[in-house]
């Protein structure tokens, strides 16, 4: 394992972070700030109550969630798209370092930073809204997990995309929406039966839920579905990440 590399990528990652603090920190508080006044604040007076929980609180979950998938892909997908723009991808792959540990590097600096922007927001929620963590050896796991997972997306996101904008087409018109639909902002229970049945459809139902879970003990769907669901996405993306490797798609033309 060629540490020094590692170290190499990932501490150049960290200091692009720190170069464009305003965008990859500040801009994501601000603006699940401004969720908590709306939707917290605003709405969440005149909300009842889910499953024993205030509106307000009940959506820290699912707003942290939509950070950490957004945030994940896009770091990520930014992260090996860049080389590939100005050509030093050709250099990483001639360079004595190993695919392993080119998606190491990325993939863990993006989930890092990621982690790191989802504690910040969890923090801030505590100025908004009562908060309680029932089980915090369960939600590090989760957030872990969860940045780890859709980094590695956003790593084959930026593997697959030839221009700037074709890195938002599947943040933007899929995971947004998604997450959005999601149970960031409801729990499922509420739809009608054949709406419920569609909503477990959607993948990010299950990320919200256990991650929800880990907070109040309540979830839309159970914890060990949950979790299956979880490690059913990462494996996915680490299939799908070998085929790319093996077959050099978008890397070597």
């Amino acid at each position: 394992m060629n540490l020094h590399a590692i170290r190499a990528i990932v501490m150049f990652e960290l200091a692009r972070s720190r170069r464009t603090l305003m965008q990859s920190v500040v801009s994501p508080v601000i603006s699940t700030s401004l969720y908590f006044i709306v939707f917290g604040t605003a709405i969440g007076t005149r909300m009842p109550e889910i499953d024993g929980v205030s509106f307000g609180s009940f959506i820290v979950p699912g707003l942290i969630m939509l950070s950490l998938l957004t945030q994940s892909i896009s770091n990520a997908s930014f992260g090996i798209y860049f080389p590939k723009f100005t050509g030093t991808i050709y250099e990483l792959l001639s360079a004595p370092v190993s695919y392993t540990e080119i998606v190491l590097s990325y993939v863990g600096s993006a989930a890092a930073k990621s982690i790191i922007l989802g504690l910040i927001i969890l923090a801030t929620a505590g100025f908004f809204v009562p908060l309680r963590i029932e089980h915090p050896f369960l939600m590090l796991f989760f957030l872990v997990l969860t940045s780890i997972t859709f980094s590695l997306v956003g790593f084959i996101i930026g593997i697959w995309a030839d221009g700037f904008e074709k890195m938002q087409i599947i943040p933007l018109l899929i995971v947004t929406p998604l997450t959005f639909l999601g149970g960031c902002f409801f729990s499922i229970s509420v739809l009608p039966p054949f709406w419920q049945d569609v909503a477990l459809l959607n993948p990010v139902v299950y990320l919200v839920s256990g991650f929800r879970w880990s907070f109040y003990g309540v979830g839309d769907v159970s914890l060990t579905t949950s979790l299956v669901m979880i490690f059913l996405f990462l494996f996915s993306a680490l299939a799908a990440l070998a085929w790319i490797f093996k077959t050099g798609y978008r890397l070597k033309t």
